[in-house]
């Protein structure tokens, strides 16, 4: 079956023809846009579907899914990052088709998770895999990128059943004297509420090199700002900790990596996640290296007399960027074959 899948994000909107075939999942044409320059997600289709004019289809599309951003409700939704509302019958009137769904954007990837090969993911930690059958039990995914994004897949007893949560919007905790200042110091910038998102994110990185630098008293060398200006500052931030070519922004990714370790466990606990957790999102591949160093996980560990719970849980980063196009593709199956 032939259906249109959408990953409809702050910073890029990729849209794809995928056959779906039980689990299988073959793109047959992509393409990606940057959300920012578009005043809708019904413009970014109507250009889409220009570009796929010449493509030869057996079957024509008639149903379409999306992942997006932001709270779902009634398959209408206000995405988080950007200015945009979207509502699936506008677009199904718009365009035709039989069925137009919605999906909170990490829900969209628990239910890619499906179409994954082992390939497809880099462990972390194997967890204790004798006490009950591998993947059986809650699973939880959480996945940093333009935000921060956490869903859950609830087992009923022969398969997972991924739903949507805003656990990215709750209140940042803070550990230590060092991360009361910090979130002082953001709860100046956003005006008394600092979300985990503030700090697990693309922006959350570069709110932990701003919060270092004013710790510091000093400004980003000539070079680095040169290159936050020209690119994303996260990545800026990232690369140069990498590299090693500055020391704060090493130890920003290094606290980065140590929330990020923190907030994945505290998810991880709250809905029991004994059949694996999945780090999904465009940062966690892009340190990967980092994320394996072990503080990833002495973060997400340590959870005091629940530490045991934590270290039998499986950990694995998801490597296939499509994953989020998958789970639409999946979806959107499902629901034309139960309507």
């Amino acid at each position: 079956m032939n259906v249109l899948a959408g990953d409809i994000g702050g910073t890029k909107t990729n849209l794809g023809i995928f056959d779906v075939n039980n689990h299988q999942v073959s793109s047959l044409f992509e393409s990606t846009y940057m959300s920012a320059k578009y005043h809708s997600l019904e413009e970014i289709i109507g250009n889409f579907l220009v570009e796929t004019k010449e493509l030869s289809l057996e079957t024509p599309v008639t149903t379409a899914c999306f992942g997006v951003a932001g709270p779902v409700k009634n398959n209408h939704c206000e995405v988080t990052n950007l200015d945009w509302i979207i509502d699936s019958l506008q677009i199904q009137n718009q365009f035709g088709w039989q069925s137009v769904n919605l999906l909170n954007d990490l829900e969209a990837n628990a239910w890619g998770i499906a179409a994954l090969d082992e390939d497809d993911f880099i462990t972390l930690n194997k967890g204790d895999l004798n006490t009950q059958s591998p993947g059986s039990g809650n699973a939880s995914i959480i996945a940093a990128g333009t935000g921060l994004g956490e869903a859950g897949l609830f087992w009923d007893g022969t398969k997972h059943i991924p739903f949507a949560s805003e656990g990215g919007h709750t209140d940042f905790s803070p550990a230590t004297e060092q991360e009361c200042r910090l979130h002082q110091f953001l709860s100046i910038k956003y005006n008394g509420h600092v979300s985990w998102e503030r700090i697990v994110s693309g922006m959350g990185l570069e709110n932990l090199y701003q919060f270092l630098c004013y710790e510091e008293q000093c400004q980003p060398p000539a070079w680095l700002q040169q290159q936050i200006q020209t690119s994303d500052t996260a990545a800026a931030i990232s690369n140069a900790a990498i590299t090693g070519k500055d020391k704060l922004c090493r130890q920003a990714l290094d606290w980065f990596i140590h929330l990020y370790g923190v907030e994945a466990g505290n998810h991880a606990l709250k809905i029991m996640s004994s059949g694996g957790v999945f780090l999904g999102g465009g940062i966690a591949p892009k340190i990967i290296k980092q994320l394996q160093s072990g503080h990833f996980m002495q973060a997400f560990c340590d959870k005091g007399r629940m530490q045991h719970l934590l270290e039998a849980m499986p950990v694995k980063v998801i490597m296939n960027d499509k994953t989020a196009l998958y789970g639409p593709a999946l979806f959107a199956v499902k629901s034309a074959l139960s309507a």
